[in-house]
């Protein structure tokens, strides 16, 4: 059942996406809010009422999905059954980092006798 009303959820999701995007915003945006898109089907005040009250149904059914989901899973246990914020941190296994080798020094030329003076 979870299954199902997870896949209803997510249709009703796409869909609301969908009428907010067609909506004409103040700047113009993406909207088919003027009869130009809807041809001759209906006005531009028709469009944006059955907008409005598509989005507004849309919305609560997205709200109602969400909390029916939420009540089904409120006493599903995942994994083991403990709570991830009780337990210490499992330690980690893998090999300590190598710290990079400090590059050689620089090498000093040797300082060269003085010659004797000639006599």
């Amino acid at each position: 059942m979870t299954t199902a009303l997870l896949i209803l959820h997510f249709c009703v999701t796409i869909a609301l996406i969908g009428t907010v995007l067609i909506q004409r915003s103040e700047g113009g945006g993406l909207g088919i809010g003027s009869s130009q898109g809807m041809g001759a089907f209906m006005s531009g005040r028709g469009t944006a009422n059955l907008l409005t009250r598509t989005t507004a149904v849309l919305a609560g059914l997205f709200m109602l999905l969400s909390l029916i989901l939420a009540v089904l899973n409120r006493g599903a246990v995942s994994g083991d059954g403990h709570d991830i914020l009780a337990q210490p941190p499992a330690a980690t296994t893998s090999a300590p980092a190598v710290a990079p080798s400090a590059p050689p020094a620089p090498v000093q030329p040797a300082p060269q006798a003085a010659e004797p003076a000639k006599p």
